[in-house]
């Protein structure tokens, strides 16, 4: 019975990461997401990740970390910017996606490339979730959840250890 649903969790959620790619994207055409930024691995020694990030930031995007609820920078964050990998600064979500989920987290309902986020399925702390990273860096950044809003009806639970904010007026 524990292998048919975890099938089933994971061809669901297939499912929601095949209507991710066919969607349309949020692209604004005056800034940061206009701009190509290199897809070529980034990869350093744990050493190097230490020295870059913070404690916390180490934790939670080389460990797999999570930070509590409604303790991050940007849960609650309302400025209009993009918010970029802290470990290699590839944009990630656009503000205009980020809405009030009630979590305690940032969260967004989609991403601003889907090349830029990656999916995998997550079967730690007897759960099965989907954990999304950082395609260029592997930062682990949070879960994605189908219980969003429209119009993707998706929820980028994401640690603001994982991220750092770039206001809409510095974009350029």
């Amino acid at each position: 019975m524990m292998k048919f649903k975890l099938l089933m969790f994971v061809a669901l959620m297939g499912g929601v990461m095949m209507a991710c790619a066919q969607r349309g994207q949020y692209v604004r055409t005056d800034n940061i997401h206009t701009k190509e930024f290199s897809m070529e691995k980034v990869t350093k020694t744990e050493a190097e990740w230490k020295a870059q990030l913070t404690p916390e930031q180490y934790r939670v995007t080389r460990e797999q970390g999570t930070e509590r609820a409604f303790t991050g920078e940007y849960w609650d964050n309302k400025k209009a910017g993009t918010y970029i990998c802290v470990a290699c600064q590839l944009p990630l979500f656009d503000s205009d996606t980020k809405y009030k989920s009630g979590t305690g987290w940032p969260s967004f309902f989609d991403v601003i490339k889907k090349e830029n986020v990656g999916a995998h399925v997550d079967q730690s702390y007897g759960m099965v979730r989907t954990e999304v990273h950082c395609n260029r860096c592997e930062a682990h950044l949070g879960h994605l959840f189908p219980d969003g809003p429209q119009p993707t009806s998706l929820r980028y639970c994401i640690n603001s250890a994982s991220l750092s904010f770039v206001p809409k007026e510095q974009e350029k």
